[in-house]
């Protein structure tokens, strides 16, 4: 995903790519632990994002371009 910002809350990532329907739903899946940034879980649903960064969520790996 492209960003035009310095960077994109996790939560905002994971309904800006459809991966959850709202912003709830996003929360409860970073708090439930199903969320890795960079190859380590994270419960921060503000945790902020950068180009290079790499999500993984559901067997899928998405990058912050």
């Amino acid at each position: 995903m492209k960003i035009d910002t310095e960077y994109i809350k996790l939560d905002s990532f994971l309904k800006a790519e459809c991966l959850t329907a709202s912003g709830g739903e996003a929360k409860i899946l970073i708090a439930e632990g199903l969320v890795q940034v960079n190859g380590k879980c994270e419960t921060r649903r503000g945790r902020k994002l950068y180009p290079g960064d790499k999500v993984e969520f559901d067997g899928n790996t998405f990058t912050v371009e």
